[in-house]
């Protein structure tokens, strides 16, 4: 029996100090009676409850929010199917790398087998998508745990934790003195490992005498806060930079070594290719693009990834900016890293860059009705601002923009990430908004994935956290419904994929947003503006043409 004169303590309210020591100053949730005293803790330690409606948003919440701001995101979902409901959302950031730990209740000790509320086996349906899965089995190891959890997300290359907590183990009390409550900045180590200096010196010195050499900056540039040290590789030894995933924005539009639309021919003509925190995963061919002719050097968090689907020259395990800054200091002694005799090759890249520009220019400018998709996103890019963090949650259309948005600084471009998920814009435009007011956000969503978390539109409504959105609507799942017409012909291009013609601006209007339609390209533009005008929550409701595809649809290049 505690002792009466001790001060106690609760499981939920232990909980929150953990996150409170992490860092955390908000949660991500929908309510459940197994883990309300966890808020009742959060409270207490000044953290943030954001409710939303489905717990898949609560999960790409806390997956966006550890994009944003580089630190954890955490959210908290009551057992059974409040924790089956954020399973897409945990995946996700699985394979997209990003820190977050998802709580989810669970049915009291006292009835462990009896088939209480909600029981269902958690950590073993988390363990294959996380790093770290486990049961808080004791109220005075709760705090102890949750740190344990956060520092199994940063071990190697980020990812999510899970912990499930039995609801008499959160709401039981214990003396505050027998309680481990880990302090803030004690309980992890550095993870930034700076790579094995032979191999930093041995790329320094390929780097010298490559007359075509090329780099990749994948998500991890971002992950690791790499944007300064990536500028001065590219700039210092003139290298062209391609950048894919969260790793886009870390060269500005318009600087001589960003390139984007030549990366294939790029990679076919390189002596030298350098692969920096992505994987040779469907969107790199699996390493199959590369020319088999070049030196290929690979940098990476994780060991696991180097070398993973092709074989390379060189494998870099380490922290992309201490590894990049190491390279541009050894390699720039030796006859300026051997920049001065890059200038033809910039200038055939550069030209293979103008030659894409031109065959899809009369779409970009299109004046056609339904509108094409290229006009569209066209429009958009020249709206963002150096401080508009784009996101793009669909299939077709997102393809599109991947080819023509270019965000104008870093850390702002978000999608899914190559889990694909659909769903993920209306949660990361909640995590965008809310970890960084001071920034406008931009998200473009296919008709279909807004349909799949687009009722927490309502939550941006209730939090007041304004974003421009634009539905890029052709009432169909357009990057299915193409390899089908391919497969199975005409007849069955429609089977499972169509949807209804859904007036998106009305919806966002009836939920207390701005929302406009627009079927003439022309006025795209004067409606984005009038949605950041607005200072709300916008939908504009865009009619595409529906029998437009993406290059990369057609080519079917996500199934390859």
């Amino acid at each position: 029996m505690p002792d009466d004169s001790q001060d106690l303590i609760s499981g939920g309210h232990l909980v929150a100090k953990a996150l409170k020591a992490e860092g955390i100053e908000v949660i991500y949730t929908l309510c459940g009676g197994h883990i309300i005293d966890i808020y009742d803790g959060c409270v207490d330690e000044g953290i943030e409850v954001i409710d939303v409606r489905h717990e898949q948003v609560a999960a790409h919440a806390a997956d966006g929010y550890a994009r944003i701001t580089g630190k954890p995101g955490c959210a908290v979902v009551t057992a059974g199917p409040g924790t089956t409901d954020a399973v897409t959302g945990v995946a996700n950031a699985f394979r997209a790398e990003s820190p977050m730990l998802l709580i989810g209740g669970q049915g009291a000790h006292t009835q462990h087998k009896m088939g209480s509320l909600q029981d269902l086996p958690h950590v073993d349906m988390m363990t294959p998508i996380t790093k770290f899965a486990a049961t808080v089995p004791d109220t005075a190891r709760a705090a102890d745990m949750v740190s344990m959890a956060f520092r199994e997300c940063f071990h190697g290359a980020p990812g999510p934790s899970f912990l499930e907590i039995p609801r008499d183990v959160l709401d039981a009390k214990v003396p505050v003195d027998n309680a481990r409550v880990p302090q803030a900045g004690h309980y992890r180590a550095s993870t930034r490992a700076a790579g094995d200096p032979e191999s930093v010196q041995k790329l320094a010195d390929l780097l010298a005498q490559a007359e075509k050499p090329a780099i990749l900056l994948g998500s991890q540039v971002w992950t690791t806060r790499a944007t300064g040290a990536a500028i001065e590789l590219v700039r210092t030894l003139d290298v062209p930079a391609y950048m894919n995933g969260a790793g886009r924005g870390t060269l500005p539009p318009g600087d001589p070594h960003h390139f984007q639309l030549s990366r294939r021919y790029a990679f076919s003509h390189a002596d030298l290719i350098i692969i920096v925190g992505t994987p040779f995963d469907f969107r790199m061919g699996y390493g199959k693009r590369l020319s088999p002719d070049a030196t290929v050097v690979q940098i990476d968090l994780d060991y696991r990834t180097v070398g993973k689907n092709r074989d390379i020259d060189l494998g870099i395990v380490g922290d992309a900016g201490l590894i990049l800054s190491a390279v541009t200091q050894a390699a720039s002694g030796g006859v300026n890293g051997g920049a001065g005799k890059r200038k033809e090759w910039l200038d055939e890249l550069r030209a293979a860059e103008q030659k894409a520009i031109e065959k899809r220019l009369p779409s970009l400018r299109s004046d056609a009705s339904p509108i094409h998709p290229y006009r569209l996103v066209s429009e958009i890019n020249d709206f963002l601002t150096e401080d508009s963090i784009y996101i793009g949650d669909g299939g077709d259309i997102v393809t599109f923009s991947g080819q023509v948005v270019q965000p104008k600084s870093p850390g702002h471009w978000m999608d899914p990430g190559p889990l694909g998920t659909l769903g993920v814009g209306v949660p990361f435009v909640m995590a965008a908004k809310q970890a960084r007011p001071d920034k406008e956000v931009v998200a473009l969503f296919g008709d279909g994935a807004f349909s799949l978390t687009g009722w927490d539109f309502e939550t941006l409504v209730r939090f007041d956290l304004p974003f421009v959105g634009i539905v890029g609507n052709n009432s169909s799942m357009n990057q299915i419904r193409y390899g089908q017409k391919a497969k199975y012909g005409e007849e069955r291009e429609r089977i499972g994929n169509t949807l209804g013609k859904v007036p998106y601006d009305q919806f966002a209007r009836m939920l207390g947003g701005h929302g406009e339609e627009v079927r003439d390209p022309a006025d795209i533009g004067p409606a984005l503006r009038r949605a950041r005008e607005s200072g709300k929550p916008s939908l504009i409701n865009v009619w595409v043409d529906p029998d437009a595809y993406a290059p990369g649809t057609m080519n079917q290049t996500m199934y390859k």
